[in-house]
């Protein structure tokens, strides 16, 4: 009965003992676990963390948005003022006042009375204008004067000195040396040398000669031919120091 009790075991009692016989076998079917990466066998697995693909994609956006919007304010930052050098100004050529050519001849006056050296009036027919200013009204007037083929060149008696206005009207007259103008405008056909003429009338004077006049006065520039009174108003000439003087008007 004992014998019979101890066979008879009960089911929870046969659950907890395990077969001794049975675990050889079990681990002679235990399979080898294939090495997975990423996975330590014995141990929990461990897996490498995975990136999102959206992450670097976004990096990358971000990065390109950062270079444009420098980019976009470095070209709208306004530049600093670049030094300028201020350009000289234009020169203007300011031009040169006219000169009067009556400016630069000779005035005789009182205190002053030279009109010009006897070395530039050495040859015969030679001609220089100069003004004799009056010495009681200060009026400058045109004269010209007028080497001889006679006469001495140290002398006064080698040069004549008249006035270029006419003693009558309001003419100047001309000392004429081309003798073709004294032919064909004058008509004057007998000049052998330089002749004064009066536009005006068609009067010629002959330097060479001279005529008296009333008052028993005689003046150079006898009348050659044409309607004029008396020959033209003479100046009074002196030579010193190899200089020639205009003292007087007749």
């Amino acid at each position: 009965m004992a014998d019979q009790t101890q066979m008879q075991e009960t089911p929870a009692q046969a659950q907890a003992e395990p077969d001794a016989s049975a675990e050889p076998q079990a681990q002679r079917f235990q399979a080898e676990m294939p090495q997975i990466p990423g996975v330590i066998p014995g141990g929990p697995s461990r897996r490498e963390p995975s990136i999102n693909p959206a992450i670097p994609l976004g990096i990358g956006i971000a990065a390109v948005v950062l270079v444009a919007l420098l980019g976009a304010r470095l070209v709208s930052r306004p530049k600093p003022a670049e030094s300028v050098v201020a350009a000289p100004p234009p020169q203007i050529e300011v031009p040169a006042p006219a000169v009067d050519p009556n400016s630069l001849l000779p005035h005789a006056t009182e205190a002053a009375p030279e009109i010009a050296s006897v070395s530039e009036m050495s040859k015969p027919w030679t001609s220089k204008s100069f003004f004799f200013v009056n010495h009681l009204t200060g009026e400058s007037v045109p004269a010209m004067l007028i080497r001889l083929p006679q006469g001495s060149p140290n002398q006064a008696d080698g040069y004549w000195a008249y006035e270029v206005n006419a003693a009558f009207g309001n003419c100047r007259l001309e000392y004429i040396t081309d003798l073709t103008h004294l032919t064909n405008d004058y008509d004057f056909h007998n000049a052998r040398h330089p002749m004064v003429g009066n536009p005006c009338s068609r009067s010629v004077f002959d330097p060479t000669k001279m005529s008296e006049i009333p008052g028993n006065f005689w003046v150079r520039g006898t009348l050659a031919q044409g309607s004029d009174v008396r020959p033209p108003l003479g100046i009074e000439l002196k030579v010193q120091n190899k200089n020639i003087l205009a003292l007087r008007m007749e």
